[in-house]
């Protein structure tokens, strides 16, 4: 049976990257495989991550690029050489034109620090959100795992998990405990979730 196959974007430590690595492994996604990881950053260490698993990586170093137009075009010949049918972006800092994701409709997935519609959008990322859930003084918080589209955390949603919020709680410890109780579980949940639907798609009629 052909997987939908995975192109995971980062830019930095890759926990989530991680998180997806071992739920394939695991056999949580039986319907897809991540064959490429995708950075913007020659430097993140979700490249090493990649290569201990055996996937392939590439670098679109967005410095080098003159404008978001060449950078985006770089990493769409890069996807398309790996034949790629779904796109999840696992801290992943740049944001994606509206162009860039027309050409991917409901193929690509992010997951965001908080339950959308609270403490989304332009600005909100990293430890931002957590600061601002802190002081705002809501008492539960928790991530969104939603599809990409031209506005910044706008798309639809498809998963989300709620965390609590501690008295003691501080940015780096909120941030800590919505990642393991939350993102960690709910992208790879959410990546099986959507390459079972292409896969139905793409393959089915070769699969039965």
């Amino acid at each position: 049976m052909l997987k939908t196959r995975i192109a995971v974007l980062v830019s930095g430590g890759g926990t989530n990257l991680q998180a997806l690595i071992d739920a394939q492994k695991a056999g949580k996604n039986p319907c897809g495989e991540i064959v490429l990881v995708l950075s913007d950053n020659p430097n993140a260490y979700a490249l090493t991550r990649a290569q201990s698993a055996g996937i392939a990586t590439a670098v679109v170093h967005k410095k080098a690029c003159a404008s978001q137009a060449e950078f985006e075009q770089k990493m769409k010949e890069e996807l398309e050489k790996s034949n790629i049918d779904f796109i999840i972006l696992a801290g992943f800092m740049c944001i994606l034109s509206a162009a860039f994701t027309a050409a991917y409709p409901e193929r690509i997935i992010n997951v965001h620090p908080s339950l959308i519609p609270s403490f989304c959008g332009k600005g909100f990322y990293g430890l931002k959100v957590h600061e601002a859930a802190l002081e705002y003084g809501v008492k539960v918080t928790g991530a969104t795992v939603h599809f990409v589209n031209e506005i910044p955390d706008g798309g639809k949603i498809l998963l989300q998990k709620a965390v609590d919020i501690l008295p003691e709680d501080t940015p780096q410890t909120l941030q800590k405990r919505v990642m393991q109780q939350a993102e960690w579980l709910i992208l790879p949940q959410a990546a099986a979730l959507v390459s079972k639907t292409i896969q139905e798609e793409k393959y089915g009629h070769l699969s039965k």
